[in-house]
């Protein structure tokens, strides 16, 4: 696993809620445009927790807010190659939200799987470039 993925309000007082909670320690910071958010990736130990806040009302963590509010937003596994999970996944009968390889936070190449797939779990499939 890659990392767990939560939607929030506020990220600057979501980063500090983990921080001061469970001694959390904050890895990397950005905007993602293309997404809609902007994200922070947190240590927890050997976990990593990656807050998403959306940079408008109309995106999609935006639009996960206004229906869910805030919480579990989607699971990460890292795989060695994306493009080729992917289609692994689309021959195993998967739905795809993505049927490429895009950018993600740290720049990664990510995609991800609807959760109608995977039994309501919206699932990102990550890997280094």
């Amino acid at each position: 696993m890659h990392h767990l993925g939560f939607a929030v309000i506020d990220l600057d007082e979501a980063v500090a809620t983990y921080e001061r909670l469970f001694g959390a320690t904050l890895e990397h910071r950005e905007v993602v445009p293309d997404q809609g958010v902007e994200a922070a990736s947190v240590l927890l130990g050997t976990s990593r927790v990656e807050l998403l806040a959306p940079t408008g009302d109309d995106t999609p963590v935006g639009r996960f807010l206004a229906k869910r509010g805030p919480g579990m937003h989607h699971v990460a596994y890292e795989v060695p190659d994306v493009g080729a999970a992917l289609a692994g996944l689309e021959r195993a009968g998967a739905e795809l939200i993505d049927h490429a390889p895009r950018r993600g936070l740290f720049g990664l190449e990510v995609a991800f799987v609807h959760p109608d797939a995977v039994h309501g779990v919206l699932t990102e499939v990550v890997c280094p470039v």
